[in-house]
């Protein structure tokens, strides 16, 4: 099975550059610039993990995670926080709110290659 996923950030640099790290790695990859339209994206397909920033306009990396939870079926998709927020408070809220991993900015593209095939790995 194709394994996608879906990068939100409002960060075009940040987008392209963990779109071309996953994707150079065989991975299927749909951007988004912001929360809300990385809802409408997540909708139009089958994904099998989000990488997800906090602070974007319209909806927030957290909103996003409290709505995503709230979709029957995407609501087991694995996310991963990928953000210039490093404090304490920040990762405990992404945790609480469903995240499964949170790496803090500037990151390491073989740390996140290494997370994303830990993550799908263990969710088949």
């Amino acid at each position: 099975m194709d394994k996608n996923i879906i990068i939100i950030d409002d960060s075009n640099s940040i987008r392209k550059m963990v779109e071309f790290t996953l994707k150079t790695k065989g991975y299927n990859v749909t951007t988004a610039c912001d929360g809300q339209e990385g809802l409408d994206k997540l909708r139009e397909k089958s994904h099998q993990l989000i990488i997800l920033d906090i602070n974007m306009p319209r909806v927030d990396g957290f909103k996003f995670l409290e709505t995503v939870k709230g979709y029957e079926d995407c609501r087991k998709i694995p996310v991963v926080m990928l953000t210039t927020e490093g404090q304490d408070e920040d990762r405990e809220k992404a945790l609480k709110l469903g995240a499964r991993d949170y790496m803090v900015k500037p990151f390491k593209p073989t740390e996140l290659i290494e997370k994303v095939k830990q993550i799908l790995s263990n969710d088949g």
